[in-house]
């Protein structure tokens, strides 16, 4: 016989640091998993939730189609209008808006319209921002969302 009788008795005592040692290496591997690829899944999961959920009138956006638009409007949870050319709108599912290209400033309340009580600009900056979007925009410039 090739083995010897001592080393068939030793292999059947089961040891708890053997043991060990055969585990060790798949709990490794589990955690380099859970590093590299479940965690950050789960953080892209999360940032693509929350940016869905804060799409609003305006913002410009990119379908999984690849269809670039605009937020016309806001249907419901789960569908928004877009406009994609003039007079061109188009109902999709919001799940299936891949990126927001642009966000839109919120409406202002009444108090911070950025304007004095008597009506006039409160400063310099302001009056210029407001020179700026009494400018004609280039349709080049619309279709890039360059406004």
């Amino acid at each position: 016989m090739l083995i010897s009788p001592a080393y068939a008795q030793a292999a059947a005592g089961g040891d708890t640091s053997s043991m060990l040692v055969q585990i060790a290496p798949l709990a490794l591997i589990f955690v380099v998993f859970y590093f590299f690829l479940i965690r950050p899944q789960q953080q892209k999961a999360k940032q693509q939730r929350s940016m869905l959920d804060a799409i609003r009138r305006g913002d410009r956006v990119v379908t999984g189609g690849g269809i670039i638009g605009t937020v016309a409007k806001v249907v419901n949870p789960d569908e928004v209008q877009i406009d994609i050319a003039d007079n061109v709108r188009v109902r999709v599912v919001r799940s299936t808006i891949a990126q927001v290209l642009a966000k839109t400033e919120p409406v202002a309340a009444k108090g911070a319209s950025g304007k004095d009580d008597d009506g006039g600009p409160k400063d310099g900056a302001a009056a210029s921002a407001d020179a700026k979007t009494q400018e004609p925009v280039p349709m080049w410039r619309k279709l890039l969302g360059l406004r």
